[in-house]
């Protein structure tokens, strides 16, 4: 965030901070753009998958490969569907209805929550930012909280979640309607998200990390649901862009590996568990 020297200078104090009380720095999901600079800090780079930007100037719903974007839009509506965005400072108000809704979905999928680079719920959180909602009969049974780029480059999710009332294709139906409410407040792109180990080569001369990446993505599913993941953004005809993992490589990888998976799940316990 910044201007790109700023983002330079800010990169060294970190290097610096890390290395003068022994840690190790890491920086996740960065662009191919900035890849220079984590080799100018000594890091080594590995992918972790592909994200997955719709440019909203050419989204619209015509078009025979549309129809599908179309029929769930039109099933949700007759199924008394509305989709609504509020601004953050009506958020307050609508946060135990908010919080139903998410202890229904943590319930449902019979985990907990996440952290790091997952969403999770946290109402001081919530109260930063818009939040775009799906009413059926007046409740809220869905919602998903906006990141709105301050110069309208980009606008995405982090938390989506929804109840056992929620009509079938909630979740298309909310990324449909917030791609066209993006477009018309002038936003040039939508995010889908990360899809992890997606666009990784699996030939006899890539890299280890690339080959194992690519035999998870197509052989995980036990673990996560890569492919399903991406077939379902792809939907929304998406650019595909890399996003890598800058950190010190070897026998360092591991640990970094591990602290990401931790942080990710919430402690040690959530890596093994739900």
């Amino acid at each position: 965030v910044g201007s790109r020297p700023e983002q330079e200078e800010l990169a060294w104090q970190f290097r610096a901070l890390s290395d003068r009380h022994g840690g190790w720095p890491v920086f996740h999901e960065v662009r191919a753009e900035t890849l220079p600079l984590y080799l100018d800090l000594g890091l080594s780079l590995y992918k972790l998958g592909e994200e997955a930007r719709v440019p909203l100037a050419a989204f619209s719903l015509e078009g025979s490969a549309r129809k599908g974007l179309r029929r769930t839009l039109r099933k949700v509506e007759e199924d008394g569907g509305v989709f609504e965005v509020i601004p953050a400072d009506a958020v307050p108000a609508l946060l135990p209805d908010l919080r139903a809704v998410s202890d229904a979905w943590l319930a449902d999928k019979r985990t907990r929550e996440k952290g790091f680079s997952l969403g999770f719920f946290d109402e001081d959180y919530l109260k930063h930012f818009p939040v775009a909602v799906l009413r059926r009969q007046g409740r809220i049974v869905a919602f998903a909280n906006l990141w709105p780029g301050g110069d309208k480059q980009e606008v995405s999710i982090d938390l989506m979640r929804f109840d056992g009332a929620a009509p079938d294709g909630a979740m298309e139906y909310l990324f449909t309607e917030l791609m066209l409410w993006g477009r018309g407040q002038g936003y040039a792109w939508f995010s889908l998200g990360m899809a992890p180990l997606s666009g990784m080569e699996d030939r006899a001369l890539a890299p280890l990390w690339n080959r194992v990446g690519a035999f998870l993505f197509r052989h995980g599913e036990q673990f996560y649901n890569f492919q399903g993941l991406r077939q379902y953004k792809d939907k929304f005809d998406p650019t595909w862009e890399p996003r890598f993992l800058a950190c010190p490589g070897g026998l360092a990888l591991p640990r970094v590996l591990a602290d990401l998976a931790t942080l990710t799940s919430g402690g040690i316990k959530g890596v093994v568990a739900k």
